[in-house]
């Protein structure tokens, strides 16, 4: 019995071992691609996270402001030791030529702030000393502005180094001087009104191609092989071909004097060209077609699972073909509805190329506000912010379908 308990012991260890041994070389396998994940995936999006909360920009070209607003309880009038250090600062930076760095910062926490600073630092540049050492009724004779509390408070509030600046501005938020957030005033209100914007095309877009898309995978389900071989060639073939060539092909489609136009004038349907371009509706049809196969894929692996015994056992209990469509053919596809669904609203609420190529001035979404923060005015923290407000979005919505498709599996 002892042997016979022995030789077994051996057995399971030795299974244990080569269940290792497999499990060591599935990693290994599989090593390669997971650091490719965390280096241009992870570490990218992890470094955008972390710029929409840090605040160095004042600290690292002004450090003895920072240092004397820091110790100031943001109370009264601001602290003495104040004057000197900013005068020594701006000197400082602007012999390094970094003034602009703090300008551009303190431009966001005060209005007129990077036209405040940059002024300020050409005119002290050429003041030694003043008399008595009295920096303060120096900075005041350049700008009033500098000797008001606010201000200076305003210096503390952007002396970092971290801020919740930048995500509440992503929100049209603002923190006051006694800490309470409140909406930012009526003219500053823009980035709700572009994510409002941005959902309501992601929806649309999300909607028309599951208007078109459903029966589209219904018929390449149902249809004979060579027939929806040819469907999934015509699902697939935008696959194989550029994005900004398929976006500018909706140009010469939609233009004034484009196919569109001339069948329509043709026809005797509109007297004069309708402009289709360089609006909504051309933003709407372009990433609708760049998005429909993204829908149809997921419709049609449903699809193709559904036993067709289903409706007919339905039809042969005396369902209309609509009720039997209503009642047990479509409640089998709606994990091909959200999954495709999920695809082509996530996708769409971060579009740039399209939107930017075949959209005018209104109807850029929230992807060509990131670009232009991060390209044109180098506002990293508000462009990683806004991102902030995106990958939030996605991962809410990924959370619902995954409640929604998980609640469906257990029912």
């Amino acid at each position: 019995m002892t042997e016979a308990t022995a030789a077994e012991l051996d057995l399971v260890k030795a299974h244990a071992r080569a269940e290792r041994g497999r499990r060591r070389g599935a990693f290994l396998l599989v090593a390669p691609l997971l650091v490719f994940l965390v280096f241009t995936f992870l570490v990218p999006i992890g470094d955008m996270l972390r710029r929409s909360f840090l605040d160095g920009d004042v600290a690292s070209v002004w450090p003895r402001t920072v240092a004397v607003t820091r110790a100031w309880d943001g109370g009264g009038e601001p602290p003495a030791l104040l004057w000197p250090a900013l005068a020594a600062d701006i000197k400082a930076s602007a012999a390094a030529d970094t003034v602009a760095v703090a300008a551009r910062r303190v431009n966001y926490a005060v209005d007129g702030g990077r036209t405040l600073v940059m002024k300020t630092a050409r005119q002290i540049g050429r003041i030694e000393a003043p008399p008595n050492g009295d920096w303060r009724t120096v900075f005041a004779q350049i700008d009033p502005a500098w000797i008001r509390p606010e201000t200076t408070r305003a210096l503390r509030r952007a002396s970092g180094p971290v801020t919740d600046f930048y995500l509440l501005s992503a929100l049209d938020l603002r923190k006051t001087e006694t800490g309470a957030i409140v909406s930012a005033p009526e003219r500053d209100r823009i980035y709700r009104t572009i994510l409002q914007r941005t959902f309501s095309v992601a929806g649309l877009v999300t909607l028309l191609t599951l208007l078109i898309g459903y029966p589209y995978a219904y018929l390449m389900t149902r249809a004979g092989r060579r027939v929806a071989a040819l469907m999934t060639v015509f699902v697939l073939l935008p696959f194989w071909t550029s994005l900004l060539v398929r976006t500018a092909a909706w140009i010469v489609l939609l233009q004034d004097q484009g196919i569109l136009n001339n069948i329509m004038l043709a026809l005797g349907i509109v007297d004069q060209p309708l402009r289709l371009i360089f609006n909504r509706v051309g933003v709407v049809v372009a990433m609708t077609h760049v998005l429909l196969p993204f829908m149809v894929l997921p419709l049609a692996a449903v699809m193709r699972g559904i036993r067709p015994e289903t409706v007919r056992a339905a039809r042969s209990l005396g369902a209309t073909p609509a009720t039997a469509f209503r009642r047990i053919y479509f409640p089998q596809t709606l994990p091909g509805v959200a999954a495709g669904a999920l695809l082509v609203f996530i996708s769409a609420i971060g579009y740039y190329i399209t939107p930017a190529l075949v959209g005018g001035a209104d109807d850029q979404m929230i992807s060509w506000f990131i670009a232009f923060f991060v390209n044109d005015t180098i506002n990293w923290g508000l462009a990683a912010a806004l991102g902030v407000v995106l990958l939030g979005c996605t991962a809410v919505l990924s959370i619902l379908y995954a409640r929604i498709a998980g609640g469906r599996r257990l029912a």
